[in-house]
């Protein structure tokens, strides 16, 4: 016996997450299909939420983001919107409350879930997906639309739809492992920045109108520890160059849980693994799980204020940067990225740097002219040669530099929204093709749903 529903979204990741709520507010009956055994994927790893705010603090990302955020604050952990003072800011988000939170707003919008199944197959037939067939079930899913939000473009892909992978000479940016320190004393950590503004990331965006040094104050003012400890100075320099630790850009550090006084670090790296090879993979975590352990250590004996913490948390899965990218009918482009450009067809924002990691301490980063936004046209969520299928999050039609500004969570949770909405307003008009739907008609019910399409720089 099949199930049905007029809206599958596949992958429960962040754009998952988005495309599910929104799809349930526009009134279709969803079901969200999620390989792993919990939500939230990278959402809930402590990392920061990036991509809600352009270069200049401008809010760029509303709607279902901002609803998520709002839940986290009803459930008494009130989010922090925080700046580097490099380039980025950021939304700091208690991982465990984010998980709560979202299943209280898939509930409210009552959103069918199916866990612990990934995605194993997909009919098509005149370029549309009938059902889709899961590991574990013997029942296909019907669905009248289908949102891919599983990052590797897994129901395009096996739809048949043209997809990218990666860089050339099969490079992929690295795999990731974060982890999460306590309790952290911040004041010596930040007394560190101030005194040692060249052993941090700082003052990369020609918007900041300040020099390393005030950039390092403003940081240590603030109060909160979202910094970048930089490969290129002398403490994590020389300990890399010492061998007491792995090859990396920087030691990026994010507050979790002020209460707890607990820091995400995000400095573990595998580079140039396919992770849609679930054997490469597996023999990626040790490797990973090993650079956890060595980076907890050289925390504890070398960075101020880490003296007396421990590994507190493991994210629950291997980060991953890059994978599948679908072509679609518009493929977002670098120049769009990089130049903040508009479009008349806008459905989400982005608004983060161009950002490719590399091995060993290679990263690229490109910030956006102006610390603008730019907007991604709805044809960046619809697969080439597809009717009834729409993407959203990293696997969108994208170049691969720029996949290296809307891949992050924020904008995902953007991209997220825009598909679910558009594929429940297709399934309530009873449309055969995504294409059929009108833009003005997306736009206004994402407007209506406080998405930001407008207004930002």
């Amino acid at each position: 016996m099949q199930e049905a529903c007029e809206v599958a979204v596949v992958g429960g990741g962040s754009a998952g997450v988005g495309a599910a709520i929104a799809a349930a507010k526009t009134g279709a009956r969803t079901l969200l299909i999620e390989r792993d055994p919990f939500l939230g994927g990278d959402l809930i790893s402590g990392l920061p939420i990036l991509g809600c705010y352009n270069s200049l603090g401008e809010q760029i990302v509303g709607g279902v983001a901002e609803e998520l955020l709002n839940e986290c604050a009803a459930l008494g952990s009130h989010p922090a919107r925080v700046f580097d003072w490099r380039t980025l800011w950021g939304v700091c988000v208690e991982p465990d409350v984010l998980r709560l939170a979202i299943i209280r707003l898939l509930q409210r919008y009552d959103v069918d879930l199916l866990l612990g199944m990934p995605v194993a197959g997909a009919a098509v037939e005149g370029g549309a997906v009938g059902c889709l067939s899961l590991c574990g079930s013997e029942a296909p899913i019907e669905a009248e639309f289908v949102v891919d939000c599983s990052g590797d473009a897994v129901v395009a892909h096996l739809a048949g739809a043209e997809c990218e992978k990666g860089g050339p000479d099969a490079q992929f940016q690295p795999l990731s492992l974060v982890f999460q320190m306590g309790p952290v004393d911040f004041t010596p950590l930040l007394e560190f920045v101030r005194d040692h503004p060249g052993d941090v990331l700082l003052a990369e965006n020609p918007v900041i109108r300040k020099s390393r040094a005030e950039c390092a104050r403003a940081l240590h003012d603030a109060g909160y520890p979202y910094l970048a400890l930089s490969a290129e100075g002398d403490l994590l320099g020389g300990a890399i160059e010492a061998g007491e630790m792995y090859p990396c850009t920087a030691i990026f550090m994010t507050p979790a849980s002020l209460a707890r006084r607990e820091i995400t670090l995000n400095s573990t790296r595998i580079a140039n693994v396919d992770a849609t090879d679930s054997r490469a993979l597996s023999e990626a975590l040790p490797v990973l799980g090993g650079q956890v352990q060595t980076c907890v250590d050289f925390a504890r004996r070398r960075l101020p204020g880490f003296g007396e913490a421990t590994l507190t948390r493991v994210a629950p899965r291997i980060g991953v940067r890059e994978t599948r990218r679908v072509v679609g009918e518009h493929v977002l482009s670098t120049e769009e990225v990089v130049e903040g450009r508009k479009s008349p067809d806008v459905v989400a924002k982005g608004g983060h740097h161009v950002d490719i990691h590399g091995a060993g301490t290679y990263q690229k980063r490109i910030p956006i002219e102006g610390g603008r936004s730019y907007d991604i046209p709805l044809g960046c969520l619809i697969p080439r040669g597809l009717r009834n299928v729409l993407v959203a999050g990293r696997c969108l039609s994208s170049t691969r530099e720029a996949n290296g500004s809307a891949r992050v969570m924020g904008t995902c949770l953007a991209t997220g929204h825009a598909a679910g909405v558009a594929a429940a307003l297709c399934a309530s008009r009873g449309s055969s093709d995504v294409r059929e739907l009108p833009v003005d008609l997306l736009q206004k019910t994402l407007r209506d749903q406080r998405a930001i399409l407008d207004g930002t720089s």
